[in-house]
């Protein structure tokens, strides 16, 4: 077995594998960095990494293994996290030179639960200046010339290019559907509440959400169970159960699920061969999916979103803005400028309307499993574009709440990934997954038959 094909393992794969003693942590972690070494020269996914301390944790996890001591969902598998993530013993610089060098004093929560899992954290990937619209110099795996999106761009490229297994990443607009879908990836956004984003550096209390990156539907429902808690530090944390990720991932579906399909007005922004291969599905669910026009009150959500988007961001950059204003990118000023001009009073009601969007789709999910939704526009955009690509068809989704996930289903005209969005009911993450695989078994099985 060679370090190339290690590092093709998924997490569950590598993680059964360790438990056997097949494999060592060392020997996987020693894989990743190979891969790393060799393409990310190109990619630039990581903003912070070192090999030795990498290599010094597999090595404690593998000898905790050997001793016959208790094991993690994730022991001894390695993980990327979002360089927004605080970690204790690495630097967390959020994308920007005004926090460079800064290091936290405290492991956010979520990689506390990362480390409870055996997981070896790898570093830090590369972000949009802080997590906003500010692109990085990472590279789309599959084009060097391409964007692989933001914000969480180098935690999708990591994946995408096999440097890790899985990923972390956070999402207040369309921030881990939209890279997920140019990288070819699974990614997936939990319901809002059920991971900690304690330690996540904050944007907007009221939108961010963490969520993940991998490259099957098992990995990422492994990696959000690990994640998943209460936290009553999190003013959006729930306290109750969470759903089983990994369970309803690997669950068959009682009955064909009800698909719904939403036509927006800004439907005309999606390339044509995204149509084509949406509608391609749509017709490969053979009557499953249901089509209907968005209400003009559901198609102003997007303006909902951006005014509390624009008022919190200022107020969370207030005071950095204050001692930096000239270090801040054009985008992030402008943000800060739009969010001057709100009043308490429009976003009060922006947020009346985002609980009664919340209380819609709440009713909305007793007809319908899931809908189904553009992931992003199409192909990734060019890095000459100077942005990562439009968030469009997220934004609605990221104000509810809802569970989001990325299936890496089409290929474009340039022969790149171009992904296919479901989105489930708040809370119910679970028959979400299990949707999706459905999804993709009937497709395959259309596939089969088709040839």
């Amino acid at each position: 077995m060679t370090k190339h094909d290690l590092s093709l393992f998924s997490a569950a794969q590598s993680a059964e594998a360790i438990r056997t003693g097949r494999i060592s942590s060392e020997a996987l972690v020693e894989a990743c960095l190979s891969r790393i070494e060799e393409t990310d020269d190109k990619v630039h996914a990581w903003a912070y990494l070192d090999a030795g301390v990498a290599l010094d944790q597999a090595r404690e996890l593998d000898r905790i293994r050997k001793a016959g001591r208790a094991m993690g969902a994730l022991h001894g598998v390695p993980v990327g996290l979002k360089d927004i993530v605080d970690t204790k013993d690495m630097p967390t610089q959020c994308g920007s030179a005004v926090f460079s060098g800064r290091q936290p004093e405290m492991d956010a929560r979520l990689v506390e639960h990362l480390r409870e899992a055996g997981a070896v954290v790898m570093g830090k990937t590369k972000t949009t200046e802080f997590a906003f619209m500010h692109p990085t110099d990472t590279t789309n795996p599959f084009d060097p010339t391409r964007t692989p999106g933001g914000s969480s761009s180098g935690s999708a490229a990591a994946v995408a290019a096999r440097h890790v297994p899985v990923a972390i990443g956070t999402q207040t607009g369309g921030s881990v559907i939209r890279p997920a879908s140019f990288c070819g990836v699974y990614g997936f956004k939990p319901s809002r509440g059920t991971i900690s984003r304690s330690g996540v550096f904050r944007t907007s209390v009221s939108l961010d959400h963490v969520g993940g990156f991998a490259n099957s539907l098992e990995d990422i429902a492994l990696l959000t169970d690990v994640l998943s808690s209460y936290d009553q530090t999190d003013p959006a944390s729930f306290a109750r159960p969470r759903p089983k990720m990994l369970a309803g991932a690997r669950a068959e579906a009682p009955v064909e699920p009800n698909i719904a399909w939403l036509g927006f007005p800004f439907d005309d922004r999606l390339d044509g061969d995204t149509v084509e291969g949406l509608n391609a599905v749509v017709e490969g669910l053979e009557g499953r999916v249901e089509r209907f026009s968005a209400s003009p009150q559901l198609a102003d959500l997007i303006n909902i979103h951006k005014t509390i988007y624009d008022y919190e961001i200022r107020q969370n950059m207030a005071e950095i803005s204050k001692a930096h204003w000239t270090e801040l990118s054009t985008e992030m000023q402008s943000a800060i400028n739009r969010g001057a001009e709100i009043s308490l009073a429009q976003y009060e009601d922006a947020l009346a309307v985002m609980a009664s969007a919340q209380s819609f789709f709440a009713e909305y999910f007793n007809d319908f499993d899931a809908i189904l939704a553009p992931a992003a526009t199409g192909e990734a955009v060019p890095l000459s574009a100077g942005h990562t690509g439009d968030s469009v068809f997220c934004l609605n989704w990221t104000l509810a709440g809802l569970p989001c996930l990325t299936l890496p289903l089409l290929v474009g005209q340039n022969d790149l990934p171009i992904g296919v969005q479901l989105i489930g009911a708040v809370e119910e993450d679970d028959r979400l997954l299990r949707t999706a695989s459905w999804v993709q078994h009937s497709l395959k099985v259309q596939e089969q038959q088709g040839e």
